[in-house]
């Protein structure tokens, strides 16, 4: 049985699409997907992130802006991260002023449909971002957050926070973020016997 070949999008077809919708995609390999709306804790923990980046930045250099702000990886990927933060000059890839190029630090906050994703090809994709030097990934169902710090040579070293009285170091922009406002106000499902 023949299958029936898909066409691939160019990057040029994806923004073009991407620009015109009421709903935002992602881009991966010549194809555009959805995004998912996020459950409440998701909604929290991208909050707190947020609020707390952008009060320990306001005299700094480094800008913090939402998932609404898209990210060019490559010709062949963009995304949405949940959190960006941009340390110097943003650089954008065109006069649209809505695609951002030089990302210092990436947050994700991991929902089960999306985490197989963010912890695998996004997050190999990412490691080619050359301005890119910290990754962190915040679990939604219990206290954990996992930061990935590129070293030199292009190493990444991972440090894992498991305790609300952690304190999550982001070197890259200055920022402490204590987990507990990180966590503040999230309500976590029982546990599973």
């Amino acid at each position: 049985m023949a299958s029936n070949p898909t066409s691939k999008l160019t990057e040029e077809q994806y923004l073009a699409l991407e620009r015109a919708a009421e709903f935002r995609s992602e881009f991966v390999n010549g194809e555009m997907f959805a995004m998912a709306g996020g459950t409440m804790r998701h909604s929290q923990l991208q909050r707190n992130i947020l609020s707390a980046v952008d009060q320990a930045l306001l005299d700094s250099e480094c800008q913090v802006f939402t998932s609404d702000f898209r990210v060019r990886v490559s010709a062949d990927m963009s995304t949405y991260p949940d959190v960006t933060i941009v340390c110097g000059k943003p650089i954008l890839l065109d006069g649209h002023r809505d695609t951002l190029l030089n990302p210092t630090v990436i947050f994700e906050v991991l929902s089960p449909s999306t985490e197989p994703y963010d912890r695998g090809l996004k997050f190999q994709r990412y490691r080619t971002v050359s301005s890119l030097k910290e990754y962190i990934l915040v679990d939604q169902n219990k206290v954990r957050v996992e930061q990935y710090i590129r070293g030199e040579s292009d190493t990444w070293v991972l440090r894992d926070y498991k305790e609300l009285d952690d304190n999550l170091v982001l070197h890259s922009s200055g920022v402490t973020l204590p987990l507990r406002r990180i966590y503040r106000g999230v309500e976590f499902p029982p546990a599973q016997p």
